[in-house]
């Protein structure tokens, strides 16, 4: 294991308080983030761990203790690293990227593909936002709606959900249907709230500018002059994607977001996502948009962790392949040995 120090000197108190954190929490989520040690002594910092990360590890406290002009939180720090961390290979986030009208003043894309998701929503009527979880699909597709409605473009904001079973059974929740399926929605009204806040939005669903719904309430309805957005799009069949696209109307956006990784549709069931994929690839107007671990936006860990499952379900798909291979070997063989 490698090590190398950093020292901020003439000594600044009050900064290093800001940059530590409290019990040097600032200085845990820098560890957890980029896989390194950091040991502290007044203004001096060890960082211990794999050469690049070390080097990481130098450049995010070089940034943060020039940034601890004032306390910094633990959102700082994490939103901070996802920066800092960037790929050599990625384009640095457009600095001229959309401004949203929303009660958050400083909502942007963190990453230049999440910049190139709220352009796509903005230049076309139809917007898919594909990727694991943490990437900001569904909040920035709620800040795009928002901002269109403050905007006065669209007339109504639309959020729909499939209510999918996901090992829970809906029949023993209680209430009516709506209610079964109120806490699916819940992540549509959270975001609403942060980008709103929640009177205003209270308000909006008591005059109906607002309305959150269930996949299966939107056969037969046409939306004009609507931002509508199917969240969890993973979870729909290919026949109620197909109704959910042909919902929309004059003067209408939608956007459709999802996780292919994350499918709670039963095994024989294709995802509407994964079909509209397919179908739509080459629809003129429609806008594909992929997102990778490198986008996500939450915890460090989240990465680490979609990482481990895509790292885990490559090495299941090579073993798979192997004995796929193996069989058909032996059958050969065995036909070999029969004539």
């Amino acid at each position: 294991m490698h090590n190398d120090t950093i020292s901020f000197l003439p000594a600044d108190n009050t900064r290093l308080a800001n940059l530590c954190g409290p019990l040097d929490e600032n200085i845990r989520q820098i560890e957890t983030a980029l896989d390194v040690n950091i040991a502290r002594r007044d203004a001096h910092f060890r960082v211990s761990g794999s050469p690049r990360q070390i080097q990481l590890a130098l450049d995010a406290l070089e940034y943060f203790y020039n940034e601890a002009h004032d306390p910094l939180d633990i959102d700082d720090i994490q939103l901070g690293v996802i920066e800092l961390t960037r790929g050599p290979d990625e384009e640095p986030t457009d600095p001229d990227s959309p401004v949203l009208r929303t009660k958050r003043a400083d909502l942007r894309g963190r990453t230049p593909r999440q910049t190139q998701y709220i352009k796509a929503v903005m230049e076309h009527d139809i917007t898919f936002g594909i990727g694991p979880a943490g990437t900001g699909k569904t909040y920035l597709a709620v800040a795009c709606a928002v901002d269109a409605l403050e905007r006065d473009t669209v007339k109504r904001l639309v959020l729909v959900r499939p209510a999918v079973e996901a090992g829970e059974k809906l029949g023993f929740l209680p209430g009516d249907l709506v209610q079964k399926v109120d806490p699916y929605l819940r992540p549509l009204y959270d975001a609403l709230y942060d980008l709103m806040g929640f009177d205003k939005v209270t308000r909006l669903f008591e005059k109906g500018i607002i309305e959150i719904a269930p996949l299966a309430f939107m056969r037969g309805r046409t939306l004009n002059h609507s931002f509508v957005i199917l969240d969890e799009a993973q979870n729909s069949s290919p026949e109620q994607m197909k109704m959910f696209l042909t919902r929309i109307g004059f003067g209408s956006k939608a956007v459709i977001t999802g996780d292919p990784t994350q499918i709670d549709l039963p095994k024989n069931q294709k995802s509407g996502l994964v079909d509209a994929q397919e179908v739509l690839a080459d629809v003129r107007g429609i806008a594909l948009h992929y997102f990778t671990s490198a986008d996500v936006v939450r915890h460090p860990l989240v990465q680490k962790i979609v990482d481990a499952y895509d790292r885990k379900a490559r090495e299941r798909d090579v073993e798979s392949e192997r004995k796929r291979a193996e069989r058909e070997a032996q059958k050969r063989a065995e036909g070999g040995h029969a004539a």
